[in-house]
């Protein structure tokens, strides 16, 4: 029976990726977000270490990555951290920046996933606040992923939308006072593009795991009325491939047939 399982998952990932590659061929969202929430419940209902917890979800994600760039996504965005999060216990803070540590160090030294699908690593989020050092191993990884074009991941790390919108009103004001724009000229564009994820396109699908129906803090600005909204009713370390598929395949097919009405001028 076990002797099987390799021959089982092989054909489960071959089946992932022509899937993928279909869906690649019809509308495909441009970016997609996700709060990656649950790992701590899942290690507690596990009795598992709040770590192993935290480390199951860095794996869900590689999988969600894969799928996503396989399907044509231009950028991910994750909610790694969050600028709350510092009020959660020293040992879990600690611990949070280790493993984070971790998965960066093993980007930049084999950079396979990067490599692959060609994936551009930026952090995004008040550096301010971040451990030298970790300040220090993110700047690693962009400056060895800056030339790669296909896609996008953008890690926010530490992040909340509020300081977010205080950072592009800190730049337009900065733009101002240098007179490289009239205050009469600023629009809801110019802000935009003075935030943390003023380069990437806009948001068309927002997926928030584990059951909790609230945004926390996370691309308020971005989630306006063209974005889709997923809140599901799984652990982050639960959330699979197939799962993600249903979503994309649900967004891509009402984004055809809202397309199709328009033209015959029924929307």
């Amino acid at each position: 029976m076990l002797s099987t399982l390799p021959g089982i998952q092989g054909f489960l990932s071959w089946g992932k990726t022509c899937v993928a590659r279909i869906l690649a061929t019809g509308p495909v969202p441009r970016h997609v977000a996700f709060v990656m929430d649950g790992n701590r419940r899942y290690a507690r209902e596990r009795q598992l270490e709040t770590r192993e917890g935290h480390s199951k979800g860095f794996e869900s994600l590689a999988q969600i990555l894969e799928l996503c760039y396989d399907a044509g996504v231009e950028d991910v965005t994750v909610f790694a951290f969050s600028i709350e999060n510092f009020k959660r216990t020293p040992r879990e803070v600690e611990s949070l920046m280790e493993i984070a540590k971790e998965r960066l160090t093993q980007i930049c030294e084999s950079g396979e996933l990067a490599e692959q699908y060609g994936i551009r690593i930026r952090v995004l989020g008040n550096r301010s606040l971040l451990r030298k050092d970790v300040a220090e191993l993110f700047d690693k990884a962009q400056t060895m992923t800056k030339g790669h074009t296909r896609a996008t991941l953008n890690i926010c790390f530490p992040y909340t939308s509020r300081d977010d919108i205080a950072h592009g009103i800190r730049g337009v004001v900065r733009d101002a006072e240098k007179g490289e724009i009239e205050p009469a000229d600023i629009t809801e564009q110019t802000l935009a593009s003075h935030m943390y994820t003023g380069n990437s396109p806009p948001l068309d699908i927002l997926i928030r795991t584990s059951g909790v129906c609230r945004f926390s803090d996370f691309m308020l600005w971005e989630s306006h009325q063209g974005a889709h909204i997923e809140f599901v009713d799984t652990l982050w370390p639960d959330f699979g491939v197939w799962r993600m598929l249903a979503i994309l395949l649900k967004w891509s097919w009402r984004k055809a047939y809202l397309a199709d009405q328009a033209e015959q001028g029924n929307y």
